[in-house]
């Protein structure tokens, strides 16, 4: 036994400090848990104090404040005392003990209960004990569990420690002084006698720090800003100390027998005086706020979609807060002519704020107005712009009056550009509306020829047939009107931008805006936008190319028979451009992209011989969505047709009809293409032996054929190569996309709906468009064939055959020709030629007055091409 002891001795020595140390942060957690609303309140209650919240207050109610927050601090304090339990050692100890494994303070103080005279069980006992003795080793002291969160679930100790730093920051401990005088006699009970203390807190808004007037000389001038609020505290006897000023504008108020404080605005010059001990008197000087100042800083600038761009200058004393700009029309400089001879409809100004500089020096700073006002009824016609700035003191100042036209967005497709100025019309007045309503039917008028697009002109005639139905029932009104005109800004968007997907198209489309743009005289900074649209049109369609004759994109190569250009040589045509345009010389800008033009038109891609390998997964998956697509616009195209029949039904016979070939079949609708195996058109497993003559046939056969074509496409998304990467995965999203909009072009279809499935097919092209040339970069990342080849590639301006094909891409025969010593097509256009031959092809096989062995001529013509 004596052993044990001696052992518990020496544990005891080894654990004092962490015992002592645990014993300290026991004292900790239990006086946090038991007085943590006290010093909570404390903390609040002297961040109150310091901050000068009781200066605020009446004499009265802050002695009401003060005895009612005595009361909670003291039932604080006692709340604390009741659940207070001051630790003792032996705690801490057992708190150090369940931190070790075993227990091994508690195992040194125990005895062997049984086997005491048995020496294997003394020694097993011994061995115990000093196995316990070395794990005190690891005895460390054990932290104070202060976490009080179950106790003060919404943290307002948090709140109270935030409220004292915000007051050791900003506040001043000397107003805890001032905090007596307003206790009952409390002024009397001042050993330094009648006093007084004072404050000149500048606005807010100024930035400038209070004075404290004790600490000024007792004489002199004070300099402050207009609008300074005085304090002054009086302390001592009633009347021994008073208080003069002539600053505030108001009559002096008579000084009553419990008055301790008195607190006024400088309004204007003049002098403060406090009579007394310690008196003092001052001659203020007021600083006035002078109105806050804005200026046009640059020229206005516009984009070609429309953005305007107005940097201005603003300047204030101490910041300016807000501003806008307004807009009203200036009817004096308006071209009053054609729609806007009548009087305009009143509208209200456009008002748009300023943006404000938000890390900088608000005095003074410089920011731009950004602005789209391009579907505006004003946008194009002349207005009159104002600045107007606010400060403060809510004085205002405005810029001079800028006289400009409204920029919008400018419409380069003539057609378009038509559409909006009659939206504009509209927009006017609506007295306006039946002579829109007849220019809208004029330049609709036979639209074969020079419209193409043929949606966005479906939905055109759909727009000028509302407007005349609103115009018979005399129910033209505000919002009708409105709506009208957004629907004619969405058909002229429909015009200008058209069907983008195809790369050619869109470098066609970017070459022509950017020869209306030269005519028209378009800003430098525009030019320089429809330049990189250019660029980007026709990187896009050189990539095009590429992918098209199974081609990377690699360098250029020299072939024997063709005249080579490299990108270099197109960017610096390019460049060559538009400096042109910046030095005013227009016309030889126009002839080098004329040029350029005819030059991208007769591009081919030009590959090595090592490219010409066996033709993978790859290539055959992009043949077969370039079938689905042919089928795809086949389709729509017929579905165009029908609908145009259902507008105009004496031209074409009755709605939904379809001619008879001399063999029985159906006739095939505008555009369609067959793959392999199928009828042209017809998406598989299709007969197409429906008869033309029943009700609701043809947008049947329209439906299946479009159900067969989306199952089609089902089974090419399932073996597309490419599979895990990046570009892989987004073919397979847009292909995704496609096939839900095939599947509601089919809903669409079986009710009779050819508006609504126009737009489903329109958007399945321009997914299934998307997806190949996300297939395509995947092959070319991945080396699929068909993709990037290890041969090299350039780009060939000529009519020399690549790769032993054909310019049509047809097979070369044994001396590079297609079974003919001729050249079947001549001159450097042929693809627009072949476009052009195959569109008066289809026009004419659906002209119902042509005869019917004509007819199936043509239809068997499509069929074969």
């Amino acid at each position: 036994m004596t052993t044990e002891q001696s052992d518990l001795q020496q544990a005891t020595r080894r654990l004092r400090w962490p015992v002592r140390l645990t014993l300290i942060g026991l004292i900790a957690e239990r006086l946090t848990h038991a007085f943590w609303p006290l010093w909570t309140l404390v903390f609040a209650g002297l961040s109150a104090v310091m901050l000068g919240l009781h200066d605020t207050l009446s004499a009265e109610a802050t002695w009401f404040i003060l005895a009612l927050y005595t009361i909670i601090v003291a039932g604080a304090f006692l709340w604390g005392l009741r659940r207070l339990k001051w630790p003792r050692p032996g705690e801490a100890l057992d708190r150090v003990d369940q931190s070790l494994p075993g227990r091994p303070i508690s195992a040194l103080s125990d005895t062997q209960a049984i086997g005491a005279r048995d020496e294997a069980s003394v020694r097993v006992w011994q061995a115990h004990i000093a196995r316990m003795s070395r794990r005190l080793s690891a005895a460390r002291a054990i932290a104070p569990d202060l976490r009080i969160s179950d106790r003060d679930p919404y943290a307002f100790r948090y709140m109270a420690v935030l409220a004292l730093a915000v007051a050791l920051l900003f506040g001043s401990l000397a107003r805890i002084t001032s905090v007596e005088a307003a206790l009952p006699g409390g002024a009397t009970a001042l050993a330094t006698g009648p006093s007084w203390e004072g404050w000149a807190e500048p606005p807010s808004y100024t930035g400038i720090p209070s004075l404290y007037l004790n600490d000024l000389a007792a004489a002199g001038q004070l300099r402050v800003p207009q609008g300074t609020r005085i304090t002054l505290r009086l302390y001592g006897k009633v009347g021994a100390i008073s208080v003069a000023e002539t600053v505030s504008g108001r009559p002096a108020p008579e000084q009553t027998p419990d008055e301790t404080k008195r607190v006024f605005e400088i309004a204007q010059a003049g002098s403060i005086t406090v009579s007394g001990p310690g008196g003092a008197s001052w001659d203020v000087i007021v600083e006035p706020d002078a109105p806050p100042q804005v200026q046009l800083s640059a020229p206005l600038e516009r984009n070609v979609s429309g953005e305007m761009r107005q940097a201005f200058f603003a300047r204030d004393d101490y910041g300016v807060i807000s501003g806008t700009a307004e807009i009203t029309l200036d009817p004096e400089n308006v071209d009053r002519r054609y729609g806007r001879a009548i009087p305009p409809e009143p509208r209200e100004p456009i008002v748009l704020d300023l943006p404000m500089s938000i890390t900088g020096n608000k005095a003074a700073f410089e920011e731009t107005l950004i602005e789209n006002l391009s579907k505006h009824p004003w946008a194009g016609l002349a207005v009159r712009m104002v600045l107007t700035v606010k400060d403060a003191q809510n004085q205002t100042g405005t810029s001079a009056d800028l006289r400009m036209i409204l920029p919008g967005r400018r419409f380069l497709n003539p057609l378009a550009n038509a559409i909006v100025e009659q939206r504009s019309d509209l927009l006017w007045s609506r007295q306006n509306g039946p002579r829109v309503a007849g220019l809208l039917r004029a330049i609709s008028y036979k639209p074969e020829g020079f419209i193409t697009n043929n949606t966005a002109y479906l939905k055109l005639r759909v727009t000028l047939r509302r407007l005349e139905t609103l115009l018979n029932f005399d129910r033209f009104d505000a919002k009708a009107r409105d709506a009208i005109a957004e629907d004619l800004w969405n058909v002229a968007l429909s015009f200008e931008e058209g069907r983008l997907a195809d790369a050619l198209e869109r470098l066609r489309r970017a070459q022509d805006r950017l020869s209306e743009a030269m005519r028209q005289g378009a800003s430098d900074k525009e030019i320089s936008e429809l330049m990189q649209q250019m660029r980007q049109a026709m990187q896009d369609y050189i990539r095009q190319l590429a992918q098209e004759n199974g081609t990377g994109d690699q360098g250029p190569q020299t072939s024997q028979n063709q005249q080579e250009i490299t990108g270099a040589q197109l960017d610096q045509m390019l460049k060559r451009i538009e400096e042109l345009m910046q030095q005013g010389r227009t016309a030889e800008a126009q002839a080098l992209l004329d040029q350029l033009r005819q030059m991208m038109e007769n591009m081919q891609v030009t590959q090595g011989q090592q490219g010409q390998g066996q033709q993978g997964q790859g290539q055959q998956a992009m043949r077969g969505l370039r079938d689905t697509l042919r089928s795809q616009q086949g389709l729509s195209d017929e579905a165009f047709r029908n609908l145009q029949e259902q507008f105009n039904p004496g031209a074409q016979g009755q709605p939904g009809a379809q001619g008879q070939g001399i063999d029985g079949r159906q006739g095939q609708g505008l555009g369609q293409d067959r793959s392999p195996g199928q009828r042209q058109g017809q998406a598989p497993g299709q007969s197409g032996n429906q008869g033309a003559g029943q009700p609701g046939a043809t947008g049947q056969s329209l439906a299946d054929r479009q159900q067969a074509l989306r199952d089609e496409l089902n089974r090419q998304t399932g073996n597309l190569p490419g599979a895990g990467t990046p570009e892989g995965d987004a073919a397979r999203k847009a292909l995704d996309q496609a096939g839900r909009a095939m599947d509601d072009a089919q809903r669409a279809l079986r009710r009779d709906d050819l508006p609504g499935a126009l737009d489903s097919q329109a958007e399945a092209l321009s997914a299934l468009r998307d997806g190949m040339r996300n297939l395509a970069d995947a092959m070319a990342n991945n080396n699929q064939p068909g993709g990037n080849q290890s041969g090299d590639q350039g780009f060939a301006n000529g009519r020399g055959t690549q790769g032993g094909r054909d310019p049509l891409g047809r097979e070369a025969g044994a001396k590079g020709r297609l079974g003919s010593n001729e050249n079947m097509l001549q001159g450097k256009d042929v693809y627009r030629r072949a476009e052009k031959l195959l569109d008066e092809i289809r026009r004419r096989s659906g002209q119902q007055s042509r005869p019917e062995v004509e007819r199936d001529y043509l239809k068997r013509l499509l069929e074969r091409f």
